[in-house]
């Protein structure tokens, strides 16, 4: 087996969302393993640069053949390349063992404070650019470049052209995220074929920027490393980009940083979604016939969203399609989990969750009394909410009655509950609800408060 192998020749942004960082964070949420050559240690944060200590570029070309020699580097992207010497030294090296590299032409901080030398802009478009397989200003930098400045998209198009042409890379990415519009565009130039194409993203409100750069060409690097023609690479980090700004962290009172990880982390949270819903639906299926008595005309759900910081909709919440329906007496789910099939449940939990991120899950059965009864018997929260209450301007707004409802109930007792339910308003059918932290602890407590209407029935 081929183990894809990628290498950041970058510098240490001691605040951990830039650099070398983020290029290891993006190869590995890739699937690609990482190298390292360290070019310079800043003394960072997301406010600003405070202090940097380059490396000795004869040090700078010595982690390059150290791990070219052994491991292999099947692609490579620079960052932080501070000095004419430590320009010249990676070139010299990228030349000799003739791997992809992608140029990041890293300029400033994102907080603006410089990290190259005046003097090196020369050496960079002279040295660095020209044996690029992909370089990736952003708007000031391909201004920089291209010698004029760069605001709209017609200007990124002319300025891709223009360093394409002028020094030489194969592909040109002029950047989308500091040019006007209401989308992130990215405009990328093929050199040898003159070649326009763009990659559109929305534009995502939020000032937690900080090693977008990094993060992207790190990605492009990554996906040469797998074998990626140039373009697929390309369109791969415009996703994980997006997904990285998406979930970026607010960290810090500056920029804080993107979270290249949320590409990775997004498909392990869900897989583990997904199998607890299938632990607590095999559950339902061994007590089918004592739940199966309490499914309502509209039938049940059950509903598990995703951890809270990532849970933001409906399309973050797996649920049961068709739902959980009474088939010849016995409770029975009518397909597999799935996310965004149930806006049901998922506005209980979502709502849950803003007072009580570890409420992650929740299931609808009918109103019985004696549920509620035995609920709080057997000690857990319960409380309800009075749809004929609801305030004009919800009963106008489409999908605003469960959260209204939700907080009702959750503001009532102080705390969200284990059970809310509600009568009905006319023409609705009352219900309960029962909210937990996982789908079998919600099934769980079903059972337990079934149990004891059981035994109370007994006598």
């Amino acid at each position: 087996m081929k183990i894809p192998r990628a290498l950041t020749i970058a510098g240490l942004d001691s605040g951990g969302g830039a650099g070398i960082t983020a290029d290891l964070k993006t190869f590995h949420a890739l699937g690609v393993y990482g190298m390292v050559s360290l070019t310079a240690v800043t003394a960072q944060n997301t406010l600003g640069v405070r202090a940097v200590q380059e490396i000795d570029p004869s040090i700078v070309e010595a982690q390059i053949n150290a791990v070219a020699e052994d491991i292999g580097v099947d692609a490579a992207k620079t960052g932080m390349l501070s000095s004419s010497p430590i320009m010249e030294a990676v070139a010299r090296t990228v030349r000799k063992w003739g791997f992809p590299l992608v140029v990041d032409p890293v300029m400033y901080a994102k907080s603006g404070d410089p990290l190259i030398r005046p003097e090196a802009m020369e050496t960079l478009k002279r040295v660095i650019i020209p044996i690029a397989k992909v370089v990736t200003p952003n708007a000031p930098e391909a201004s920089h470049l291209a010698g004029f400045h760069v605001e709209t998209l017609d200007d990124a198009k002319r300025a891709a052209k223009v360093i394409a042409e002028e020094l030489h890379p194969e592909i040109v990415i002029v950047k989308g995220g500091h040019l006007t519009g209401n989308e992130s565009i990215d405009v990328v130039y093929f050199r040898d074929s003159g070649e326009y194409r763009e990659l559109r993203a929305p534009r995502i409100d939020t000032k937690n920027t900080h090693g977008t750069g990094c993060s992207f060409s790190a990605a492009i690097a990554a996906g040469l490393a797998r074998g990626l023609n140039p373009w697929e690479a390309i369109k791969l980090a415009k996703e994980l980009i997006t997904t990285a700004i998406k979930y970026s962290l607010p960290l810090g009172h500056g920029h804080g940083p993107v979270n290249p990880m949320a590409w990775l982390e997004l498909r392990a949270y869900r897989a583990d979604v997904i199998e607890e819903m299938n632990r607590a639906l095999r559950l339902i299926e061994e007590n089918a016939d004592l739940i199966g008595n309490y499914i309502p005309e509209v039938q049940s759900n059950l509903g598990y969203a995703l951890p809270a910081f990532y849970a933001r909709d409906l399309n973050d919440v797996a649920a049961i399609p068709g739902r959980i329906i009474k088939y010849m007496g016995k409770a029975k789910p009518s397909g597999p989990p799935t996310f965004g099939v149930s806006s049901h449940v998922a506005s209980y939990i979502l709502t849950a969750m803003k007072y009580d991120p570890e409420v992650r899950s929740a299931m609808n059965i009918k109103y019985d009394d004696r549920v509620i009864e035995a609920a709080k018997e057997l000690g857990y929260v319960v409380t309800s909410y009075d749809r004929r209450q609801e305030p004009p301007e919800v009963k106008a707004r489409e999908g605003a009655s469960i959260p209204w409802g939700t907080e009702q109930a959750i503001k009532s007792v102080g705390r969200v509950p284990d059970i809310i339910y509600h009568l009905g308003d006319w023409g609705k059918e009352p219900e309960i609800v029962i909210l937990g932290r996982s789908p079998t602890d919600v099934i769980n407590k079903l059972l337990a408060i079934l149990r004891r209407v059981n035994e109370g029935s007994r006598f």
